[in-house]
């Protein structure tokens, strides 16, 4: 099909290829976009509404798949969109159909929204053929347009924190949610950047110590068709429409300098913010989704196609499509965005959301993939911080410790070995060893630090934590889809009884396991990431699965600041982020193996029973032991610091015998007494509640730990060979 006649063409000026997007610079603007199948391409002006288009030119040159030209006097606010021109030929990849407006993929700022009609499909939806017909209805009508912006802000002043990865504790939140609820704030900033860069927000944020907070997807995303007709919407934002452009939702005076504004004022609070990106697949769905952007620019080079049947998209996201990152422009699309939201917004860091089809090759997943060499040289980004979720549905999709070095990982691993031994499954010791001590079993290879662990109990997807210890089954019913959604294995417990309970003592229960679920998370060696809300006893009624819940389900109950339970969680939470704070052992910028000396004799780790006695091999393998102490220890000045942390998941209390060197101690926290005040104690034992964790420190001269040490090792090498044994300690599995 060749193209109509765009009048007047010769508006439209020859220009250079670069850069993509639509770049003002002072006297008009540069257009610029990809598509190596096209065989032409156009560029359509809106007026201020949207609803009417006002003008229409074509592309005067295309240079290496780069379409380009320049178009005098258009200035920042002007609307537009882009129609391509090419074979409509499935069954070869190609999907070209100019009847539909298509969005910018570097379109830098959104106007209107993505209102579902059929005529967004490139085919006659219902039609006997299916996707191999053609549908000649408009579809701008029903398009958002991208916006010429210009990118001014003072950022005079702003000091990003560049927090070390071993003092990093990570906040994990929805920017909406966390503040549409806040009756503190101005209603119409409820739920956007002018909310989170409130004095109110920020002030709350220290209060708990956490040193930067990860936003769920900010980026303009589309909502889903089949949940709007449900009266329900993607909540989360995991359905990407424009790489570059904020959700217009989030931003309440409607500008990009709001997200700057709140960025600059958390980064003057000393807190980083990081941004949740979704790269592994657009909103635009399987090949019968409908056709925004990506789809008809170039079907072929974008996404990852059946290699016998082209019409087909491979989905290993789960989504419908997945993008292809062995093209170079797939990736360069990709940096692109991700250098922008550095260089433009400031940000600090990502998380690349299903991060193993970033790395996918044509052979299958690889830590040396085309995105990953390109991403760790990168000047810009390789100096921020990179988080993978690594996993996707995809064939070998899950990659946990296999990404390069530099980045860090999602654990998985942790949040169900935690998980499993909290709610007092069998075998568990030896995985909660490895676990507390930042998994070298998968991240101690390539020179790999224990931050590239990021541990979580909890994320947005599935149970917070107080629903971990609530709910033994999901209770997904308002999600309109029969509670077929979400997991079925949460690794959950609920104590007995389904869901809230007035019984004080199993209240009490439950409280008592959240606080001890947040004790190990944050004095286990890795980066620590906390569920925002986690601290207040957020529920979400058995909702495991909460994408689509725009309402007070998901939004943050901020009345539970107005409860001693919620205040007591929140002050336990804070506390514990403070001691993590103060005391190294609780952080580490090493692995520790327990093959090192904090002293002469006094290893840098230790782990032991409940009589104070090493684990040996036979120890790692009891299925029923439920309680475990690891002793750390480092030199500091004349002096040994030590640290001893207590666990108790068994169903009784225990005392547990103390291998300290001196008799004194400070108990720095015990999860079944939050409000107790740090005690010191003068004693052999330390008696540790049911379903607890205790936190004792010690603080020993050299020459009392040496002495010590070389007294238990005569009271060991006596014990030996009384009992003519010759077991071995052994680290833990």
């Amino acid at each position: 099909m060749g193209p109509p006649v765009a009048e007047p063409a010769s508006r439209l000026q020859p220009s250079e290829p670069g850069p993509f997007g639509a770049h003002w610079d002072g006297r008009g603007t540069h257009f610029a976009v990809f598509s190596a199948h096209a065989d032409a391409m156009e560029l359509c002006l809106f007026d201020h509404s949207g609803r009417h288009e006002t003008a229409r030119f074509r592309f005067p040159e295309c240079t290496d798949g780069i379409w380009h030209g320049y178009l005098p006097g258009i200035r920042p606010g002007q609307l537009y969109g882009y129609r391509a021109y090419g074979p409509y030929e499935p069954d070869r990849g190609h999907r070209f159909n100019p009847h539909k407006l298509l969005l910018d993929p570097y379109a830098r700022q959104l106007s209107g929204e993505l209102r579902w009609h059929d005529a967004l499909h490139g085919y006659k939806v219902g039609s006997p053929r299916e996707d191999l017909s053609f549908d000649r209805r408009d579809s701008a009508a029903y398009m958002p347009k991208a916006v010429v912006s210009a990118d001014h802000f003072d950022w005079a002043g702003d000091h990003p924190p560049r927090v070390p990865w071993s003092d990093t504790v990570i906040y994990e939140m929805h920017v909406r949610g966390f503040t549409k609820r806040r009756h503190d704030l101005f209603e119409h900033d409820r739920g956007t950047f002018g909310a989170l860069g409130s004095s109110e927000v920020i002030q709350y944020l220290k209060g708990l110590g956490v040193t930067a907070v990860e936003l769920l997807p900010i980026h303009a995303f589309a909502r889903d068709r089949v949940l709007l007709e449900q009266k329900l919407t993607n909540y989360w934002g995991y359905n990407t429409l424009a790489f570059f452009a904020p959700d217009p939702q989030y931003l309440s005076d409607g500008t990009l300098g709001q997200v700057k504004w709140a960025v600059r004022q958390l980064h003057a609070a000393g807190i980083e913010v990081l941004l949740d990106v979704v790269f592994n697949h657009s909103c635009e769905g399987s090949e019968r989704g409908a056709t925004l952007s990506l789809r008809g620019l170039d079907n072929l080079s974008y996404y990852r196609l059946d290699p016998e049947q082209r019409r087909y998209c491979i989905n290993d996201t789960g989504c419908g499509n997945t993008l292809d990152f062995r093209h170079p422009r797939v990736i360069q699309l990709t940096l692109d965005s991700l250098r922008y939201w550095v260089q433009e917004f400031h940000v600090d860091g990502f998380r690349f959301d299903l991060g193993v089809t970033l790395g996918r090759e044509t052979h299958g997943f690889d830590p040396g993939a085309g995105f990953f060499d390109a991403l760790m040289q990168d000047p810009v980004l390789s100096r921020v911080k990179l988080i993978s979720e690594p996993w996707d549905i995809g064939p070998g999709g899950y990659q946990i410790g296999n990404h390069p070095a530099g980045m860090a990982e999602w654990n998985g691993r942790y949040r169900d070995d935690v998980r499993r031994y909290w709610r007092s499954d069998d075998g568990l010791r030896g995985a909660l060893a490895a676990r507390l001590q930042g998994s070298a079993d998968l991240f101690d290879h390539h020179r790999r630090r224990p931050w590239a662990s990021i541990n979580f109990v909890t994320a947005h997807d599935g149970f917070t934590l107080h629903d971990l210890v609530s709910y033994e089954q999901k209770h997904n019913q308002a999600n309109g889809e029969d509670n077929r959604d979400g997991g079925d294995d949460n690794l959950s417990r609920n104590w007995g009884v389904e869901g809230e309970t007035d019984d004080a003592e199993l209240i009490d229960l439950r409280d008592r396991l959240k606080r001890s679920f947040m004790a190990t998370l944050l004095t286990s060696h890795g980066t620590p990431m906390l569920l925002a809300g986690d601290e207040l006893g957020q529920t979400q009624n058995g909702n495991n699965n909460a994408y689509c819940q725009d309402n007070e389900l998901s939004w943050l109950d901020w009345s539970k600041l107005d409860t001693e339970r919620g205040r007591r969680m929140r002050d336990f939470t804070a506390r514990l982020i403070a001691l993590r704070k103060e005391w190294a052992l609780l952080r580490a910028p090493r692995f520790m193996h327990g093959r090192g000396e904090a002293e002469l004799g006094l290893p840098d780790l230790l782990w032991f029973d409940e009589n104070g006695r090493q684990l040996v091999s036979a120890d790692w393998s009891n299925p029923v032991a439920r309680l475990l102490g690891v002793r750390r220890a480092q030199r500091s000045g004349e002096r040994v610091d030590i640290a001893v942390l207590l666990f108790n998941a068994d169903s009784a209390d225990h005392a547990f015998e103390l291998p300290l060197p001196v008799p004194e101690f400070r108990v720095l926290l015990d999860s079944n007494e939050p409000l107790r005040d740090p005690p010191s104690m003068s004693a052999s034992s330390y008696l540790l509640a049911a379903h607890s964790v205790a936190l004792i420190s010690a603080d020993v001269d050299r020459d009392t730990a040496q002495r010590w040490t070389v007294e238990q090792q005569k009271a060991a090498d006596a014990a030996a060979a009384a009992a003519n044994t010759a077991d071995e300690p052994a680290p833990p599995a």
